[in-house]
Order: structure tokens, then C-alpha cells, then sequence
């Protein structure tokens, strides 16, 4: 008796070959579909559909196989309903299952029934029954990319070597058509890639703050990599990492937080070297931080010619997929790219600092040398006039506008001085109000006024206080860049009552500019309201001083 062929190679009985050759047209078919379209998941679901209808199988899936070779990184099914995917709720990848054989196995398994398998053991709980079972390997450029599995023939029947050998040639089919897909979705996910650093670097160029630059950093690596979040940290004055720009779908605290420089991943990112969690929760590097309720988290540092700038955290839900080699890759280049970003913009920003300090250098000049000694001579040439008349109401009269000169003269050396004061001298509340508004003096063509009315410098908390002069920089800015206002005036009050009965500070802007066009760009008003929200506080907007109520009036407030 000859022997029988091996399992899987094609019969040799002159009846098994005619029906072979009988279902050839239908393999054709089948590769054919399998081979057209791109997009990966819906590849995979072709070949399952495809696959299912050629053998006559009930129920296909293709079980994906992770990075490291030893789980499912997804799983598609053909025939499952929709209620029974949901009751069985997980990917299989026990180890000891079925299909786990097959996770780190290179051959084909075809059991005659599942449930006597010795290694059935971890299949999903509510798997239909089925008795007959079919896996075959797919190979994508000679590396096993997942598995194609074939469950319950509609007759009752066992797979058989007519089955195994089409299933087969349709998985070499299968890679093919997979590696084509997944190289067009590595094509577009560099693209997009490369046009989120392109949209942040074109945001500077066009003249953006370095707020709106940080917050275009963290909405483009969210939107890139899928994260549930985006967060951009920077050094903070005293050591460790601030979040200093928070991308989210609802509202957070996480602006402003500091992670202690004592903290692993600040560490690891200070010294340029990325760090990828597999779950937020359970990290006690993360226990302290506002990732602590996500899951995966890529977190990559902000480098630029060797130095760290700070640092990018991309977190991703609980329970989702972990990041791949090539997000992680994609990841990095777009920090750097970023970092450079954030190098420009400090350029662009000590630029303006620079020409806001020969500004306020040449008024301080013009101030000592015009307008003192004008004022100086003018008291001179008065208290000759007043020593020379004789009626006693003149005498009096000019004796009065001579004190009044002399008090405008010390208010001017001492505006003086203020301006010659360096910008990041350590000062109070009320002190860094006035020098806010004191170097908008000058793009803006006027002083705005001012009053400060309560205990500003003693009520008021740094992080409060930090968010309230960023606040004031960002209305003031708007103020000269979109509003064209000829009028703005300024008060900080320590004396409210908040909505909620406690104690705080407001600040408000009002001006009589153009007001906001509808459509016009809002991302300084955003950042206002997360600002705001970072504090447990609030930001609205009312009608302007301007005649008829033009303008634009911003209300930010927060508890002290």
C-alpha cells in the first residue's frame, strides 16, 4: 500500500485531483479579491470573508501577531454577529489555548474537533461551538505576520487536505496583498506625520506666540499618533517638568503641573532619552502625574543640537493597544522636529524682547534728556515769574503749578527707573501687572491704564498668579494684534466673591477695538479658558468700552 501524502500537499488519487482542478476557478476568484483594495483592516476582512466562502467555513478570523511574537495585536472575524462579538468581549491569545499554539507555531494545525484538542483550553467562553478547525500561518516578506482561521464547515464536515492546500495558496495570496497594504499605510501615516511638523513649523513662520506654538504641538501629536491626550512639558523654575500646553477632549487640571525632578521619567527625558509605559496605571513612575489614568504612554524628549528643551507625553486610553516600533519612531522625529519649533520660537521671542528693551531704553533716554530738563526749565523760568510779582493770588498760583512740576518730575524718574528695571527681576503681583502693561506700552502706541483694587501682592497664590499674568500677556497681545484698540483700560481685584461663594481674584481687560469677527481665529481666547480651568477658575467675554459697547472686554477670574 503506498504511503499517505503528507497533510496539506495535493492528492494524488486521480478523483481527489479532478475536484481539486473542479475548485480551482474559485481559488482563482478568491485571490483576486483578496488582492485588491489598500487599506489593511479592510484587507483583512476581504481575506476572512474570502477564505470563509471558499472551504464553506462558518466562522473565519485572522489573529494578528503582535511585535514580540508572542500575543495578538488584533483580531478580525467573518460571521460572528454582532451581540457575540461583544459577549466575547477579549482578543484569545492565552498561551495555552488553541490559538495560542498556533501564536508561536510556524505550521498549520487542523484538529477534527476543537473541543477535544488538548490545548483548546482558553478559547473565548462564548466562541460558537464548532467542531471542525482549520489554521494556517501568513507570511508577509517571509515573516509571520498572523493566522487565518477556518471553524465549522456548513456540511458538519472535518477540514480536509483539499481545504488545507486552498487555504494555503490563498495565504501566500493573502501576504502578498497584506504587505501591499501595509506598505501604503506606512506611506500615509509618514505623511501625515510629516504634515503635523509641517503645520506647527508654518504657525511660527506666520508670526504665532510661543503659547499657540506649544498648544499646535500638543493638538498635532495628538491627532498623529491616536493619543487620548497630548501634553508638552518644559523645565520648571525650580528643577523637574511643567505641563505647560494640554491637548484633551474634556477639560483638565493638568496645566501648570510640576513632576519632581527626582521622578524616573523626568530623569530619563532631561538625559534626551525617550521612555514608553505599557500602562499608566500600574507605573509608579506615573503615580503622581496627570497620566495616571490612561493606559499606554509614549513620552519622548524634545531635543535640538544636544540640548533638551522638554519633553512630549502621548497617552493613549486604558485598555488600548500599546505603540508600535514605527509610531515610536515617527514619534521621535516629530519631537525633534518640534524641539526645532520651540527653537525658533524663543528666537522669534528674544527678538521681540530685544526690540522691546531698545524701546523702552530710548523712551527712558528721551524721558531724562527732553522731557525732565524741559520740565526743569519751566519750574526755573515760574519761580523767577513768582518772585517778581507783586500780586499776592499769582504769587500763590505759580507757587502751586511749581509743586506740581516738581511732582511730575519725580513720577517721570521714576517711570524711568521702572524701565530701566530688568524684566525678570523676582517682584510682587501688582509690580509684574505694571511691567505687562508697561512693555505693551510700545507695540501698542499707548499706556493702558490701570487700578488694582484689594490685597493683590499678599491674597493672591504663585499659580494663580503665574496664570493671571499669562492671561494678561495673551489679552494684551490680542489687543494689539487683532483688535486695534485706541483705548485699553485694566484692573486686578483681590476682593470678589467667586460663583461658588469663595474668595478670588478677577482680572479684566476691556478695550474699544473691532471686537471678534465671526470665524476669526480663537486659540488665545482657548487658551484663556484652560489657563482659567488650570486654576479652578473661570474666562467670558463682554461688550468693549468703545462707543456703543465696541470692543471686547475678557473677565478671568480664579480663586486665590
Amino acid at each position: 500500500m503506498p504511503p499517505a501524502p503528507p497533510p496539506g500537499s495535493l492528492p494524488s488519487r486521480p478523483e481527489a485531483s479532478a475536484e481539486l482542478l473542479a475548485r480551482v476557478p474559485k481559488l482563482l476568484d478568491a485571490m483576486r479579491s483578496v488582492g485588491s483594495g489598500l487599506e489593511l483592516h479592510t484587507t483583512l476582512h476581504r481575506i476572512c470573508e474570502t477564505a470563509a466562502d471558499l472551504v464553506h467555513a462558518r466562522y473565519a478570523a485572522i489573529g494578528v501577531v503582535d511585535e514580540d511574537g508572542d500575543g495578538l495585536a488584533d483580531f478580525v472575524h467573518h460571521g460572528l454577529d454582532d451581540v457575540t462579538a461583544r459577549r466575547i468581549g477579549h482578543r484569545p491569545e492565552d498561551r495555552k489555548s488553541l490559538l495560542g499554539a498556533l501564536i508561536r507555531g510556524p505550521e498549520p494545525v487542523r484538529p477534527t474537533d476543537v473541543s477535544e484538542h488538548r490545548r483548546s483550553r482558553g478559547l473565548p467562553e462564548h466562541l460558537p461551538p464548532a467542531r471542525g478547525f482549520l489554521g494556517v500561518p501568513i507570511r508577509v516578506q517571509g515573516e509571520i505576520f498572523g493566522h487565518l482561521y477556518l471553524t465549522d464547515k456548513h456540511a458538519g464536515e472535518p477540514f480536509d487536505d483539499h481545504d488545507l492546500a486552498m487555504v494555503r495558496v490563498l495565504a501566500a495570496e493573502a501576504g502578498i496583498a497584506i504587505g501591499n497594504a501595509r506598505l501604503h499605510e506606512a506611506a500615509q501615516q509618514r505623511e501625515r506625520w510629516i504634515d503635523g511638523s509641517v503645520a506647527v513649523t508654518t504657525a511660527l513662520l506666520a508670526g504665532g506666540d510661543t503659547d499657540d506654538a506649544l498648544q499646535i504641538v500638543a493638538e498635532q501629536a495628538r491627532r498623529l499618533s491616536g493619543a487620548a491626550a497630548g501634553f508638552v512639558l518644559l523645565p520648571a523654575d525650580g528643577g523637574g517638568l511643567e505641563i505647560v500646553a494640554v491637548d484633551a477632549p474634556h477639560p483638565t487640571n493638568a496645566l501648570g503641573t510640576v513632576l519632581s525632578p527626582e521622578n524616573g521619567i523626568v530623569v530619563e527625558l532631561l538625559a534626551g532619552r525617550p521612555v514608553f509605559v505599557d500602562d499608566a496605571a500600574t507605573d509608579p513612575r506615573l503615580e503622581a502625574g496627570p497620566a495616571r489614568s490612561y493606559g499606554p504612554v509614549m513620552l519622548v524628549p524634545l531635543c535640538r543640537d544636544g540640548k533638551v528643551l522638554g519633553g512630549l507625553a502621548l497617552p493613549r486610553s486604558r485598555g488600548d493597544r500599546p505603540f508600535t516600533r514605527t509610531e515610536r519612531a515617527l514619534g521621535e522625529r516629530f519631537a525633534s522636529q518640534a524641539a526645532l519649533a520651540l527653537t525658533m520660537a524663543e528666537a522669534q521671542r528674544d527678538r521681540e524682547r530685544l526690540a522691546v528693551y531698545e524701546d523702552r531704553d530710548r523712551i527712558a533716554r528721551d524721558l531724562h534728556d527732553l522731557v525732565i530738563q524741559r520740565l526743569f526749565a519751566t519750574g526755573m523760568m515760574l519761580e523767577s515769574a513768582q518772585r517778581r510779582s507783586a500780586v499776592p493770588e499769582v504769587r500763590n498760583g505759580v507757587g502751586g503749578a511749581v509743586e506740581e512740576l516738581d511732582v511730575t518730575i519725580q513720577e517721570i524718574r521714576s517711570a524711568i527707573f521702572a524701565l530701566q528695571q530688568p524684566a525678570e527681576a523676582p517682584a510682587g503681583l501688582r509690580t509684574r501687572v505694571l511691567r505687562e502693561i508697561t512693555m505693551a506700552a510700545a507695540p501698542l502706541g499707548f499706556t493702558p491704564a490701570h487700578r488694582f483694587v484689594g490685597p493683590v501682592d499678599t491674597a493672591v497664590g504663585d499659580l494663580t498668579a503665574k496664570n493671571l499674568i499669562a492671561a494678561l500677556r495673551e489679552t494684551l497681545s490680542n489687543a494689539f494684534r487683532h483688535a486695534h484698540a485706541s483705548r485699553i483700560e485694566v484692573v486686578v481685584d483681590a476682593s470678589v466673591t467667586l460663583r461658588d461663594g469663595g474668595r478670588g481674584v478677577r482680572l479684566t481687560v476691556a478695550d474699544d477695538g473691532v471686537g471678534i469677527p465671526e470665524g476669526g481665529r480663537r486659540s488665545g481666547l482657548r487658551n484663556l479658558e484652560r489657563r482659567a480651568e488650570a486654576v479652578g477658575g473661570t474666562s467670558r467675554l463682554g461688550p468693549g468700552i468703545g462707543a456703543d459697547g465696541t470692543g471686547t472686554t475678557v473677565l478671568w477670574e480664579a480663586p486665590y
